[in-house]
């Protein structure tokens, strides 16, 4: 029978101890096989073509080429290869952009060695491994209703930065060169979107929540 060949991965770290260190734990297990190191986003993406890896370890904050931008272009261009995000950071923006650009895990560098080599043959075979910090970031996150004022569109917002000056509809129409009708319709918009009952409330909630920096 014949054996299965090693699972090669690549590790993306700017520390060269973290990358190091990752190499040697994982030369313990005979079925992975670390075929590069890179210490950028952009590095991996040029040697991606050239050591063909099936799984790459990747580190999410790092200078030049950050590594959610790094694993959409690998993806883009490579869609079989699977990204596991090794990170120290758990905030809910970085974990959002891991999965965005697809990611199939999210682990903390605190992981133990049998654990990210499960999480390695896991991602070979398409399933997925977060830590269950970021797994509860992401619950939270997808429970919480949307910041005051995300869905306004930037026409509402230079209609609603108009409000704030004081601005009547008339005085608006005149600045953004649209009919009253029109300015009408915006601003019947924005209070329903702040929920807001008059513009005096709009104007308030817009410079409590910083709508318009």
């Amino acid at each position: 029978m014949t054996e299965s060949l090693p699972i090669r991965v690549m590790i993306v770290d700017d520390h060269l101890l973290v990358r190091d260190g990752l190499k040697l734990l994982l030369s313990t297990f005979d079925d992975l096989e670390v075929v590069a190191m890179a210490e950028d986003g952009q590095q991996a993406v040029d040697l991606c073509p050239q050591v063909q890896p099936d799984v790459i370890l990747m580190d999410v904050v790092m200078p030049n080429l950050d590594g959610p931008t790094a694993t959409t272009r690998i993806r883009d261009s490579f869609p079989d290869v699977r990204v596991i995000a090794l990170t120290s950071f758990i905030e809910e923006d970085l974990i959002q952009q891991a999965v965005g650009a697809g990611a199939t895990g999210y682990l903390l560098k605190n992981v133990s060695a049998g654990q990210l080599a499960d999480a390695i043959r896991d991602a070979n075979q398409g399933r997925s491994t977060y830590d269950p910090a970021a797994v509860e970031v992401l619950v939270q996150s997808a429970t919480q209703p949307p910041p005051l004022g995300q869905d306004l569109t930037d026409r509402e917002r230079e209609v609603l930065a108009l409000m704030v000056q004081g601005k009547t509809n008339k005085e608006i129409a005149a600045a953004l060169i649209l009919s009253p009708l029109t300015v009408r319709a915006y601003v019947s918009n924005i209070l329903s979107k702040l929920e807001a009952t008059n513009r005096t409330e709009a104007v308030s909630l817009a410079l409590q929540h910083n709508l318009l920096s």
